[in-house]
Parts: C-alpha cells; structure tokens; sequence
C-alpha cells in the first residue's frame, strides 16, 4: 500500500519522509509552583506564617474576654465587640483591598497589610476603654483584609490546578495554628501578667512572621495587573453575584463560620464558670483543638478527590452537628472532644469551600475570593455577636442551638448544589432557589 503523500518532494530510491502530521512539538511546560518544584516550599511557608499571623492578631482577645469583661466592667456581649470589630472590618474592607491587589499586585498588598496590622496590634494592648479597644480592633481587621482575598488569588495564579487545594489548605493550616497559637499563649500570659501584656505579646509575634513573610514569598511570575476603574470591578462583581455555585459558597463560608464564631467566643465564659471553673491559663490551652484544624484542612484536598467537593462539605457538615451535640454534656471530656470535631469539621468545610471559589472563578480571582472572604467574616461577626447573645439568654445550648441552625443550612444548600448538578446533567434547565 503506498505511503500517504505529504506534499513535500520526494527523491527515488531515498527513505520517505515522515508525514508532518506525525510530527508534534511538545506542550509548553507548566511554569507555575507544584509540591516538589522550585519555590514551592518557600510559597507554603511563608503563606503558611502569613496565616499565623492573621489569625494571631485578628482573634488576640478571643480567649481574653472573660479578663476584658472585668477590666472595663462590661457583659460578655459588650467585650464580643472587640472579635467582632475586627472581622467586621475585615468583611468590609477585602473588596476594595482586592481591587488594590489587582493593581499593586498581590506580594505587595499582602505585605503592607500585614505592616499596618502589626503596628496597630502593638497600639491595642494601651486603649484606655472599650469604646478605643473596640476602634483599635476594627482599623486593624480592615488593615488584615488585603490577606485573605490577596492570598487565595496568588495561589490561583502561582500554582498548578492539581494543588490548589492542598496549597490552599497550607494557608487556611496557618490560620488554624495562629487561631490556636494565639490563643494558647495569651491564656497563660495573661494569667500571670493581665490581658494587656499577652495581646502585645501577640503582637511581637506578629512582627516576626511578617518580616519572614516578606522574605520568603517568591516574587509572582504569572500576575497580569487589572484595573482600579470603579466600574470594572463593579461589573466583575455582578458578574460573580449573578453566579449560583459563586453565590451558594459564599453562604457555605459564612455559615461555617458563624458556628466556629460562636462557639469560641463564648467557650472561655463556659468553662471559667461552674461546673469547670478552669483558670484562665487553662482556658486558653483548651485552644490547642485547634491543631486538629490544621490536619483537616491541610487533608481537604484528599478527602476531595475521594469524595468530590460536595460529599466534603456534606462529611465536614455532619462532623460539625456531631460536635455541638456532644458540647452538650457536662463531662469536660465529652465537650473537649466535641470542640475537637467541631473544629475539624469547620476547617474542612472551609478549606473546600475557599478552593472552590478559586477553582470555579476563571476571572478576576481576588474578586471572587474577596466576596468569599467578605461572607466569611461577615458571618464571624455574626456569630461572635450572635453566640454570645444566645449564650447570655439561654446559656451553652443557647449557643449550640444557633450553630446547629447554621449548619442546617450549609447542608441545605449543599443538597440544593446537588440537585442543580443532576438537573443540569440531564439538560434540563436549573430551578431558581427560593428567595
């Protein structure tokens, strides 16, 4: 059978050339990070020291309140005021701080957030009253919020699709361990030197992993800087409010949230109370569930590809109503391991989420992880407030009661995501949910 003519002259009696068609040029290389490649580890651990430091400052009077309630004469509402300021702050300040990110880029906003952050954080441990105190934490919630959004889309640019996840999980692990870290600390200083001297403590940590931060972050090779046009980010916004999966993370995130909110706000009052009556050094190392946290989240990306992302959400859900129930009790054992599984629920429900939205936004990332972070702290704020109002009406099954109403509803619209995922399969068009 005679050979496939290729168009190019042929010399009699020579070998014929391959067809051009069999001749394929390889694929471009992947430039961007990947777990073994150069940069990678610098990446996490400096992200990772960023996610210390966030949350650090960000819940620095957290496991304090009891002590702040004291020292202003205030109730446990009035002090939740100053977690729930400095989220607050954060939830209404990373928008705009993501827009700056697209500008100045992400490396530069993530350091000069964390600059102001840290500065402010050294000023919080002078406040001569609530009313400054309350003022310190919002200004330094709204300095914070250039870290969230800035990271999740450095990450989306700088690394391979295949480990977003896990890097995402590295950076939402070092939260958990300055969540924990922070408050661990601060509980056993602030027993033996007041709640001043442990909340500047925190912040002399601060300035050290900012300055490793900022060594260490590779500079970004794959950044492309957007524009600062109001009317450009306001259409990028709409167009990721007009998305449903966009919209039904967000909510996830939020409601998340309140549950971890609330419970750690007002869990140091539980147990410095009768029947437990813990000092407050101990309270503060009740903190150290938090490392279970850092597990969840940095195995989300695992427990995602076994069970895609919304049997996650369903596994981080049920973990979650599993350890409220059993906070319930009144063995100090029973509700430590009900914070443990509490807190590895959120942590997995929260790493999944987050990596969702990068996964799923294909433009203007910091965007669409800024509306994230800006639902998750909204509903921070909201359950700090929110679980310490149910708390002083109904004591701890106050509190539990309204986290278990907030993970009924992330497993509500989980199910929802799960039908609008058949439903399109088929090809039938996706039923609006109900407003």
């Amino acid at each position: 059978m005679p050979s496939a003519s290729t168009g190019a002259p042929v010399t009699t009696g020579a070998a014929v050339s391959a067809p051009a068609a069999s001749v394929s040029l390889p694929a471009p290389a992947d430039s961007r990070m990947a777990p073994g490649g150069p940069g990678y580890r610098r990446m996490s651990f400096a992200l990772f020291l960023a996610g210390v430091a966030t949350f650090a400052l960000l819940y620095s009077t957290q496991a304090l309140l009891p002590l702040v309630s004291s020292d202003f004469g205030v109730s446990a509402s009035e002090a939740s005021w100053t977690v729930s300021a400095a989220t607050g702050g954060l939830a209404l300040f990373v928008l705009p701080m993501s827009a700056l990110s697209e500008r100045f880029g992400r490396r530069t906003l993530m350091t000069a957030s964390l600059a102001v952050a840290v500065a402010v954080g050294l000023l919080v441990p002078f406040a001569p009253s609530i009313g400054a105190l309350v003022v310190l934490r919002a200004v330094q919630g709204a300095a914070l919020a250039g870290l969230p959004a800035s990271a999740t889309a450095y990450l989306a640019e700088e690394v391979r699709p295949r480990a977003l996840i896990t890097a995402i999980g590295l950076f939402v692990a070092g939260n958990s361990v300055g969540g924990m870290s922070g408050r661990v600390i601060t509980g056993w200083v602030a027993q033996e030197w007041g709640w001043r001297v442990a909340v500047g403590t925190i912040g002399l940590i601060a300035v050290v992993c900012a300055v490793a931060f900022r060594l260490l972050l590779p500079a970004p090779r794959h950044f492309t800087r957007g524009s600062l046009r109001p009317r450009v980010l306001a259409r990028t916004v709409r167009d990721h409010l007009a998305n449903p999966l966009l919209c039904r993370l967000y909510a996830i995130g939020a409601l998340f949230m309140m549950v971890f909110g609330g419970v750690y706000t007002v869990i140091g009052y539980r147990l410095g109370e009768a029947p437990f009556s813990l000092p407050q050094g101990i309270v503060g190392s009740v903190f150290l569930v938090y490392l279970v946290g850092t597990v969840s989240a940095s195995t989300a990306g695992r427990l995602a590809g076994r069970l895609g992302r919304r049997g996650s959400l369903y596994v981080a859900g049920a973990t979650t109503t599993a350890g409220l129930l059993l906070s319930l009790a009144g063995s100090l054992a029973m509700v430590l391991l009900g914070l443990v599984l509490i807190t590895a629920g959120f942590f997995a429900g929260h790493a999944v989420a987050s990596s969702s939205v990068s996964h799923t936004a294909k433009t203007g990332r910091a965007q669409a992880s800024a509306l994230y972070q800006s639902a998750y702290y909204i509903g921070s704020s909201a359950g700090s407030t929110l679980g310490a109002v149910a708390f002083h009406a109904g004591g701890w099954a106050g509190t539990v009661a309204m986290g278990l109403f907030a993970v009924l509803g992330v497993v509500t619209i989980t199910l929802f995501g799960s039908r609008a995922a058949r439903t399109a399969a088929r090809g039938a068009p996706v039923p609006a949910p109900a407003h």
